[in-house]
């Protein structure tokens, strides 16, 4: 016998985005049921970086999430880029808009998340099966399996936050879908290892591929190197990846790089995939369930963050003061930055990398780019903006 459960706002998907929508609605006094396909230990088992914008640091301290994050998170007021023999620009964030970047990675966010959703007593149902979401014009519901017992959550809304291969986004007919797609000729290869991080946040461009040095905390580096696709972890062994990181690392830089044993590699693909609207009905989308951006610009979790603070909002005002219009427009709402975040990504990744094939007025094109941003102070400041993030 199918179990009947109610609730306001139904939200598939457990990651951050589902979590912190679930967290923020509470504090409005909307009830929210989480439904999440993996284990809960899957999910806060899930080693992924965290570089925050300042509007989403804002948007964590305003929810009462930031105790964890002021005692461990890694300030980042600079960003270093290096071009193969060339100057070194170090962008001074702070300078240029008064913010900065904050490393704090997404296990950490997954898991002070978590630990709120349980101290407030809200319904999650992990490592369920067969997730259906229905009837999304009128009174939706959603179906599911958990233990061999099959539940039905009936709700108002309906809120897929359930990643790349989304159930949610699939209800939306083809029909009313765009979809935009970039496949990168290359990977990165994201190394974790158990050492002091440079100093600098450090993105660097050498003939043989592009370089990311970043802090975890002040304990953990974590870098990533470009890698051809077809590349697997077993071809990179810690001897390999360090000679990597010197080789393509300005020489001034290399006293600043802590050897040490890898503890977690992993081979990331690029891509960018935008989907519109994200929203039908009575479902919205949020987080990689409507957009996927190449991690070069470090915007994916900062957009599932916009995302939920845009429509937890719109939920308010159409709860609490009876307003729809902002739930009418959160598609355009989110889009707009969603779309200003593929267009700083896209850009970062092309100046940044060495693509295959690439002509010899592709390359001195993309040069120059570089040395624009070294010579003109007005192309930094702008560039520091969109490194930041737009005011929310």
């Amino acid at each position: 016998m199918t179990q009947i459960l109610k609730t306001d706002v139904t939200i598939i998907g457990g990651g951050p985005a589902g979590m912190l929508l679930s967290h923020l609605l509470g504090k409005s006094g909307i009830k929210s049921i989480v439904i999440e396909r993996k284990t809960r230990s899957h999910v806060l088992g899930r080693i992924r970086a965290g570089m925050l914008e300042a509007g989403t640091v804002d948007v964590l301290r305003q929810a009462g999430l930031a105790d964890r994050l002021d005692r461990e998170a890694v300030v980042q007021e600079k960003v270093h880029y290096g071009y193969e023999g060339k100057e070194t620009l170090v962008l001074d964030l702070k300078a240029f808009t008064g913010r900065w970047l904050t490393a704090f990675g997404q296990t950490a966010l997954t898991e002070e998340l978590y630990d709120s959703h349980d101290r407030a007593g809200r319904q999650l149902f992990d490592d369920v099966s067969d997730v259906r979401p229905q009837d999304l014009l009128l009174k939706p519901f959603t179906t599911f399996t958990k233990n061999g017992q099959r539940y039905r959550v009936d709700s108002e809304f309906v809120v897929g936050c359930d990643g790349s291969y989304s159930v949610c986004r699939n209800t939306i007919p083809k029909n009313l879908r765009r979809e935009w797609v970039r496949e990168y000729p290359f990977g990165w290869l994201a190394v974790l290892a158990d050492v002091p991080p440079m100093p600098q946040l450090f993105y660097a461009r050498h003939s043989e591929g592009f370089l990311l040095a970043s802090k975890r905390t002040p304990q953990l580096s974590r870098y990533y190197v470009q890698v051809p696709v077809k590349d697997a972890v077993e071809d990179w062994s810690d001897d390999r990846f360090w000679k990597t990181i010197f080789r393509r690392l300005p020489k001034t830089y290399h006293s600043h790089v802590t050897t040490g044993p890898s503890i977690e590699k992993s081979i990331v693909p690029l891509r960018s995939y935008i989907s519109e609207p994200m929203q039908y009905g009575r479902l919205f989308l949020a987080g990689d369930a409507a957009h996927i951006v190449p991690p070069t610009g470090a915007k994916g979790l900062n957009l599932a963050v916009s995302d939920v603070y845009y429509l937890h909002r719109a939920l308010d005002a159409a709860y609490n003061h009876k307003d729809p219009t902002m739930l009418e427009e959160y598609s355009q709402t989110a889009l707009r930055r969603v779309w200003s975040a593929v267009n700083l990504s896209w850009r970062l990744t092309e100046i940044m990398h060495v693509f295959p094939g690439e002509s010899s007025l592709e390359a001195k094109l993309l040069e120059n780019e570089f040395d624009l941003l070294l010579e003109r102070p007005c192309k930094q400041a702008a560039l520091a903006q969109e490194i930041v993030g737009l005011h929310l």
